[in-house]
């Protein structure tokens, strides 16, 4: 079913790519405005609110290889992420770059401690990751405090999900759903694009996060999800070598935001002989709209739902919790 779609947001995920550097982020935004963005995105991230798992520290795997916890010490975590932080002042002229810029400022927020802060560096717009679709404290605070609220569904179970939208509509707030799959990067035959149909039911604005491996794939799930109906496309933005940051490889650059906008500019017609010419992969990318969660998924979700916590008086408290409604 494709869904006639009058305005479109392209979000550049600056992520981590700008490797702490302000400076460089600040080119991210302007680059990422030439090619058409609408949003630039950060990840409002600290290191000291990172939680401590001793699963994690070495993994555990079942007997078929598979696992159940990935292997992710805490102490090698801390000392990449600290490299990375942008300070509130920061955030707040991040703020005032993308204005200039014309671009909607927005970060994700990772605990219910940060919104204050984010909330006083000027966002008005905020985005959920998808292991906190479910966390209802988090999105309760959210949309008593943002003006836009954008939710990633990855990793994530189908009443999860409704529940988070009927939190999302009785708040009255402008909000959109993102189909996403959290395998990094992401085949296309995994796609799953058909899943925009089941977060339509909750719904009227949906998009895609997409994090499939950009050399060998370009933007070819972006461009059929909005041939499919999307109104919101996310991606990782750098203007370095792929190698050079940990989402390098399924981050695009400036020309394939162009892509996407010139996509988008089509006629109903060309966007027909596009898709036919050029993405041999469109049916297989469309799959299923109700599935089950992949065992990869499954391991990525135990990780980094519970990656960051809310520190009370030596307490780690996660988004989740009923301890997390008195935050």
């Amino acid at each position: 079913m494709r869904v006639r779609v009058d305005v479109m947001k392209i979000i550049a995920e600056m992520c981590q790519n700008h490797n702490g550097s302000f400076s460089r982020l600040c080119e991210m935004v302007q680059e990422s405005k030439k090619g058409g963005a609408t949003h630039a995105k950060i990840q409002t991230i600290f290191a000291n609110d990172l939680s401590y798992r001793k699963e994690f520290e070495n993994g555990l795997k079942d007997e078929n290889g598979k696992f159940i916890y990935i292997k992710r010490p805490y102490s090698n975590e801390y000392e990449r992420l600290k490299k990375l932080e942008l300070t509130y002042e920061n955030q707040k002229k991040f703020v005032e770059v993308c204005l200039d810029n014309e671009l909607i400022p927005l970060t994700t927020s990772f605990n219910l401690t940060a919104i204050p802060n984010i909330k006083k560096s000027g966002f008005k717009s905020i985005k959920v990751a998808s292991y906190d679709c479910a966390s209802v404290p988090l999105i309760k605070k959210l949309v008593n405090n943002f003006d836009e609220v954008i939710v990633s569904t990855g990793a994530t179970y189908d009443d999860e999900i409704v529940s988070c939208a009927e939190i999302l509509k009785e708040s009255k707030k402008d909000f959109s759903l993102l189909h996403c799959v959290t395998k990094y990067p992401t085949p296309l035959k995994e796609m799953n694009l058909n899943r925009i149909n089941f977060l339509r039911k909750y719904s009227e604005k949906v998009g895609l996060s997409n994090h499939s491996l950009t050399k060998r794939d370009g933007v070819k799930a972006d461009i059929a999800a909005i041939y499919l109906g999307a109104d919101c496309i996310e991606r990782h933005f750098t203007i370095l070598g792929e190698n050079e940051t940990k989402d390098g490889p399924v981050s695009i650059r400036r020309e394939h935001l162009e892509e996407i906008n010139s996509f988008i500019n089509m006629n109903e017609r060309e966007k027909d002989s596009y898709i036919d010419n050029n993405i041999p992969e469109f049916e297989q990318m469309k799959g299923s709209s109700l599935r089950d969660l992949s065992d990869e998924e499954l391991a990525n979700r135990n990780y980094y739902r519970g990656r960051f916590c809310n520190k009370i008086k030596g307490k780690s408290v996660f988004n989740w919790e009923k301890e997390a409604n008195e935050i």
